[in-house]
């Protein structure tokens, strides 16, 4: 199968190439090359984060990245999100010491969300629950 090659549209990659791609995890350490140039991002130019516990898989969170959020976090080895309603950086657990310390990055088949592997320190939910789905199922 061809290699999926980025159109990019006002700022935001495109996928001209079709066909289905895996998953691939990056880990943090050794990555070369820009992997936000590939990335579909949103009107918004954000891309969800959907972050999962290294030790277990359990989901914490949703949080949204843009392409220098997610520099950062390669960078860093921190979680750092873009807060919609800050309209700023943040990095998790900088204020409230519940760090998110980043073991590996996947980005999904359509290339327009990125999973977060994590090793969590305290609580990820900042209401100060486990995640952010705990206690909250409606089904």
């Amino acid at each position: 199968m061809p290699p999926r090659i980025p159109r990019f549209t006002r700022g935001r990659a495109r996928v001209a190439a079709r066909g289905a791609v895996r998953s691939q995890s990056v880990p943090v350490e050794g990555r070369n090359d820009d992997v936000t140039a590939t990335l579909t991002f949103n009107a918004d130019g954000l891309v969800p984060a959907i972050v999962q516990e290294h030790g277990t898989g359990e989901v914490l969170m949703l949080a949204w990245m843009d392409a220098e959020a997610l520099r950062r976090t390669l960078a860093t080895r921190k979680a750092t999100y873009w807060s919609r309603s800050r309209g700023e950086y943040w990095v998790k657990g900088e204020t409230s010491g519940h760090h998110q310390a980043v073991v590996a990055v996947a980005v999904d088949c359509d290339r327009d969300t990125v999973l977060l592997t994590v090793d969590q320190t305290g609580p990820a939910c900042h209401t100060g629950t486990r995640t952010c789905f705990t206690g909250r199922e409606i089904a």
